[in-house]
This record gives structure tokens, C-alpha cells and sequence, in this order.
């Protein structure tokens, strides 16, 4: 698959877990009160909201045109949750720092 046909389904997977997860978790922290959640916490509530637009992941058909997209789609999925996990998502980590500073 050329780098073109995957550009846009790249931008989505760069921006999702913060934008969607980590932005989701600290308004479901704060309501919640929870000032100083442990990283590990904020990394598991941010994969717990972003697993919600898992419907989206699958929308494309399963069709033979659209494999490789599908398949790109799943090695992203599964590569955004460990690098959340593993503190290896950069925006994330600055998303809980910025968190547990201004609450």
C-alpha cells in the first residue's frame, strides 16, 4: 500500500488518542474528582475511551479492494493502545502531566 492511500487513516490514528481518549478521561477524572490518578490509570481510562470508536475502526467493507486498508487499520489500532500502555505516546503522557498540574 502506498504511503497516499494510508496518509489520512495516519493523521486519524495520530490524533484519536488524544484528542478523543485523553481529552474524554480528564473530563471523566475531574467530574469524578480524582485529582492525582496514577499514569497507569489515565493511560488505561484514555485506551477504555478511545476503544469506543472502535465501530469506526471496522466501518470500511470487507472487500477485496479494501484489505490492506483494513489490515493497516488493525496494526495502527493495536500499535496506539500498546504505545498508551507503555508510555510510549508522547501527547498522552503530556495530556496527564498537563492533568495532574491544573486538575
Amino acid at each position: 500500500m502506498r504511503n497516499d492511500e494510508r496518509f489520512e487513516i495516519q493523521r486519524a490514528f495520530d490524533l484519536l488518542p488524544h484528542v478523543v481518549g485523553a481529552s474524554w478521561t480528564a473530563v471523566w477524572f475531574r467530574m469524578k474528582g480524582i485529582k492525582k490518578p496514577t499514569r497507569e490509570e489515565f493511560r488505561e481510562k484514555t485506551i477504555e475511551y478511545l476503544q469506543l470508536v472502535e465501530p469506526v475502526f471496522g466501518s470500511y467493507p470487507k472487500e477485496e479492494e479494501f484489505t490492506e486498508i483494513n489490515k493497516y487499520i488493525e496494526f495502527r489500532k493495536k500499535e496506539e493502545y500498546e504505545k498508551i500502555r507503555t508510555g510510549e505516546n508522547t501527547e498522552i503522557e503530556t495530556r496527564y502531566d498537563r492533568y495532574v498540574d491544573y486538575g
